[in-house]
């Protein structure tokens, strides 16, 4: 019992960052029906700004992160306006070929910048706690309550203010919000701005607990795709349970099947799910 709570507790932890990475990877699907592929090179990059932040200017971890999430979100508008923006008349294939561009782009600044090498991050919150005869170090408590703290505030954001509310009104039908006067350049500036620092948070939480190196988002792109693909493409409460759904059966298949596969677990649980529900678990839940 000691063992699957454990787990569970892990679950919930690598869920939280999964829903993180999932929820600004489905915000710009369901805005501007961009699968993102570069939103790994935001995480990744989010992860090496907290670091240096961190470890050559000196900065709090928590002050660290929060110039991760303006740097990153700022790139995020960036890749809005100078590749998504241009394209939004052309093929849809265009998108999906900018965004690998981009990728691959900003994997090689990253090396070129910070070195192909595994980095630390330091932590102020490596202390370990039991509680229960359980262990638990602060950093995974602070990833549960960071993450599920910053969903809330994301929620209160897109439910009752005006900026929100046009973010799910452009969700829903984009030609209707044009014609009611939302402007949707606007709109898809900061639904990528959120994204991007969305991304951020998820990776400054992750990284003391994982590594930080040029490559990092590759798996955790994968499996977000997995994820808002479980919960139907475009809904963030899809993209936030299939993130827990994921985490959960990582955990708990890596203790009672095996460590060695636990990565193989998100494609066997989204053909499972799809061959039961094609349109994913949330498609009628819409983008609210």
């Amino acid at each position: 019992m000691d063992i699957l709570i454990q787990q569970l507790f892990n679950g919930l932890t690598i869920g939280s960052v999964y829903s993180l990475v999932a929820l600004g990877l489905t915000l710009v699907y369901g805005i501007l029906h961009i699968p993102n592929f570069a939103h790994g090179a935001l995480y990744m990059v989010g992860g090496y700004i907290t670091l240096t932040m961190m470890t050559s200017f000196g900065l709090h971890y928590w002050l660290a992160i929060l110039v991760s999430v303006i740097v990153v979100g700022l790139l995020g508008v960036l890749m809005e306006r100078v590749v998504f923006h241009p394209l939004r008349e052309a093929p849809p294939i265009h998108d999906k070929i900018a965004a690998i561009g981009i990728l691959l782009l900003l994997e090689a600044l990253a090396q070129l910048i910070w070195g192909a090498d595994f980095q630390t991050m330091p932590s102020p919150y490596g202390q370990v706690v039991n509680l229960f005869g359980l262990t638990f170090t602060l950093q995974r408590i602070l990833i549960i309550v960071a993450a599920i703290s910053v969903m809330i505030l994301l929620y209160l954001f897109l439910k009752k203010t005006y900026i929100g509310s046009t973010i799910i009104a452009m969700a829903q039908n984009r030609e209707g919000a044009f014609l009611v006067g939302i402007n949707t350049n606007k709109v898809a500036m900061i639904t990528f701005l959120i994204a991007g620092g969305l991304a951020a948070i998820a990776s400054s939480l992750t990284s003391p607990i994982n590594l930080v190196f040029p490559g990092m988002g590759h798996l955790v792109i994968l499996k977000a795709f997995v994820i808002i693909i479980l919960g139907g493409m475009g809904s963030i409460p899809g993209a936030i349970i299939g993130g827990y759904i994921l985490g959960f059966s990582e955990s708990i298949g890596a203790t009672y099947i095996s460590g060695d596969y636990k990565d193989i677990i998100a494609f066997v649980l989204l053909i499972i799910i799809l061959s039961i529900k094609p349109t994913g678990l949330f498609a009628k839940g819409g983008h609210s």
